[in-house]
């Protein structure tokens, strides 16, 4: 199974630590490799990596990783990268005809999130999003993370904004092609995040919810999150 993984924004809120956000090394490793790290131990060996803002400098990182880390990797250009996450889903889809794995560059995560998540039923036309239940958390930003309601294993609704909520959003998916098209659904209403494709699949009764338990994970998107993810690194917990 490939992964796809978004990296073409600014991430301007972690800039103090580099310029580039998945590139920004925590604990001697660059974000995104240790993304792509952490799903090759699940058992993904290709990758299909979006970039945008300074993509050239991440792609020709990128090429060099590869062959040190045993892994291959597909680059997919997004030169709307000012616009949300979504818009960078959406360009995955030349590279992408079967489920596959969705991760965000700066979300680190137990590997073996990835791994059960692979082995999770995946329903043809579906989405499933790995969510965290531990919503009072204090590694996880009330005032950042994205809001989840469940009900019945399936996602009701989803968004930062979202007053009733039971879980909170991880970052890692297994998607079928079927998001592509609600991603596009979603952006001529307006809505240009993955939350909206998931939205859109919601709709459908085709978005699903896959529990995490107790496992580590965390969004590097600043300062803040950074010096907790050191904590889960060296705690081994990552």
């Amino acid at each position: 199974m490939k992964c796809l993984i978004v990296a073409a924004g600014a991430g301007t809120r972690l800039q103090e630590k580099g310029a580039l956000k998945p590139l920004v090394s925590i604990r001697g490793e660059p974000l995104i490799e240790r993304v792509i790290g952490a799903a090759h131990r699940a058992g993904v060996d290709e990758f299909v990596v979006v970039s945008g803002y300074m993509g050239e400098t991440l792609r020709a990182e990128l090429d060099a990783f590869a062959p040190r880390a045993g892994v291959r990797i597909t680059h997919v250009e997004n030169p709307e990268w000012r616009r949300a996450n979504g818009v960078s889903l959406a360009a995955g889809r030349v590279a992408l005809a079967e489920p596959f794995l969705l991760s965000m560059c700066d979300h680190l995560v137990d590997p073996s999130i990835y791994r059960d998540l692979m082995a999770a039923p995946c329903e043809p036309g579906s989405a499933t999003l790995a969510v965290d239940r531990n919503i009072d958390d204090p590694l996880n930003d009330p005032d950042d993370f994205t809001r989840v309601l469940c009900e019945g294993g399936r996602i009701r609704r989803i968004g930062k904004t979202i007053a009733e909520f039971n879980a909170i959003d991880t970052g890692v998916f297994l998607c079928t092609p079927a998001v592509f098209a609600a991603a596009a659904e979603a952006q001529a209403h307006g809505d240009d995040s993955i939350s909206g494709a998931i939205t859109a699949l919601a709709a459908r009764d085709k978005a699903f919810v896959f529990d995490i338990g107790a496992r580590a994970w965390i969004d590097v998107d600043d300062a803040v999150a950074y010096a907790k993810a050191e904590m889960l690194l060296d705690s081994g917990r990552l």
